[in-house]
């Protein structure tokens, strides 16, 4: 894995993720990258990849994706499904 310095504090991945979350998130930013956004570490100028990108992002904890988990409703209640 390439390493990039950063003028950002390295925060570390946010913890408690699964995998498929994990992949949602980097996929969902990966997408982002590709389409234009801007990155939110600093790169090497070779590192071209969407996906690399979007893993070096996430290892650092920049990525300002959250995630909605079910039967959460935005006020922190469980939501009653009937």
């Amino acid at each position: 894995m390439v390493t990039a310095s950063t003028s950002l504090p390295s925060q570390g991945p946010p913890p408690g993720y699964t995998r498929f979350e994990r992949a949602r998130i980097l996929g969902a930013r990966a997408l982002q990258i590709s389409l234009g956004a801007p990155m939110l570490v600093e790169l090497p100028p070779e590192l071209v990849d969407p996906v690399t990108i979007a893993e070096m992002e996430f290892s650092q904890g920049v990525i300002p994706i959250t995630v909605r988990r079910g039967g959460e409703t935005p006020a922190g209640g469980l939501a009653l499904k009937m």
